[in-house]
């Protein structure tokens, strides 16, 4: 991703779904004025789905994802099917195209029945328009005629699909409304095995820029020159900001006086689920022996010796509670479809998610009656800082017994 690039957890996602030969994939490609999916006279060409970053206006930044037919055939098919389901847990919005010579049918009335059971906005796309002679009846408020082949209609498309989601959103800050305009502020950022290579992660590159619009000063360092770094200021930093697990040391090494958290905690709040994230970590109290713990990426990347999902958080989990855990993972976007038989969910901070597949996954854990926390506010529990780490947050250290 180019640093002048909106990440993908920023963009509005846009699902295409239906019938397979309804012509999502021919649709798709006049909408983005490009050939972002393979298209063919035979039913069932796109066999996985296809996602296409892009500015598309009027909406600007989005995420188009063209998803296989919902009648695909076979075992195979049922797991494409599966998938398509999934897909909906990460749209904003979704456009069912269905073909105009044949009509709805009982699966595209699924798919509906579907966006409206996980509440999101969709439009019905009669697509091959330019086939039809006549309409019979008259179509319904969220649906429009076109043509991808002819390109009939397509311009008033994208403005119908722009006015299916309120881009305008309330104002979100990583941190820069924590801080003062001159404040200095330390990040701590460990350059280990684990470490992207010639680049900083997300929420760090996030933290960064929020703070620069804020006025604040940023100074970065890893966690061996954190002490020279404190030394050096000629005043107190406004707040010293971590990586979760140099947790332990930065707060050995943060005076007590200095407001101490987390990236992780800071994108917690970001995403919207902070306060779920610290009334769930309790349930680190009550684990006992063969209790089912699910650590959730939403990333995907090369493990290491030393990776913090994988090995770091397991080990810290099992010293913390003396208990024999069944210790389970996922990654990317791939979440189990049945939680309910784990008492714990740690996941991290979402950076890669967008807000709808955050909140789609909170609201699992909470439907199931399992407990739901991150990475962040889990290992400043298991280090004994966690009070600590939420001073910034008054009303959230408060629910701390």
């Amino acid at each position: 991703m180019g640093l002048n690039e909106t990440p993908s957890a920023e963009r509005v996602h846009i699902g295409f779904f239906g019938m397979r030969n309804a012509g999502k994939s021919s649709l798709v490609n006049a909408i983005t004025n490009q050939e972002m999916s393979v298209v063919s006279d035979v039913k069932g060409t796109t066999t996985d789905p296809v996602y296409k970053s892009m500015e598309l206006l009027p909406m600007g930044p989005v995420v188009i994802i063209d998803t296989p037919g919902f009648d695909d055939e076979g075992m195979l098919g049922e797991k494409r099917i599966q998938r398509t389901k999934q897909i909906l847990n990460r749209s904003d919005c979704a456009v069912l195209v269905v073909d105009d010579t044949i009509g709805k049918s009982e699966m595209d009335e699924e798919l509906i029945a579907l966006f409206r059971q996980k509440e999101i906005p969709y439009l019905i796309v009669y697509n091959k328009c330019d086939l039809v002679k006549e309409k019979d009846g008259v179509m319904e408020p969220e649906a429009i005629a076109v043509s991808a082949e002819k390109r009939q209609n397509i311009e008033p498309l994208k403005e119908r699909i722009a006015r299916l989601v309120q881009t305008e959103k309330t104002e979100r800050r990583l941190v820069g409304d924590l801080v003062q305009e001159g404040d200095s502020v330390i990040l701590v950022v460990p350059i280990d095995a684990s470490a992207p290579k010639g680049r900083l992660i997300l929420p760090q590159q996030q933290a960064i820029r929020d703070l620069l619009e804020a006025g604040a000063v940023s100074v970065v360092v890893k966690e061996t020159e954190l002490a020279d770094a404190l030394r050096k200021l000629n005043s107190p930093p406004a707040m010293v900001i971590t990586d979760s697990q140099a947790f332990e040391r930065v707060s050995a090494e943060t005076p007590d006086d200095i407001i101490l958290t987390s990236f992780s905690i800071l994108m917690a709040r970001y995403k919207g689920f902070l306060e779920t994230a610290v009334r769930g970590v309790s349930m680190l109290d009550q684990l006992q022996d063969g209790d089912r713990i699910l650590i959730s990426e939403g990333c995907t990347h090369h493990r290491q010796c030393e990776d913090i999902g994988t090995v770091k958080l397991p080990n810290w989990l099992k010293k913390y509670t003396g208990r024999d855990l069944r210790i389970e993972t996922s990654s990317g976007r791939e979440f189990p479809e049945q939680i309910s038989g784990y008492k714990l969910i740690i996941h991290c901070g979402g950076c890669m998610l967008n807000e709808r597949e955050m909140r789609y996954r909170q609201k699992c854990a909470e439907d199931a009656g399992v407990a739901f926390t991150n990475y962040g506010i889990a290992i400043a529990q298991i280090h004994g800082i966690l009070k600590r780490s939420l001073e910034v947050f008054p009303q959230l250290a408060a629910l701390l017994k």
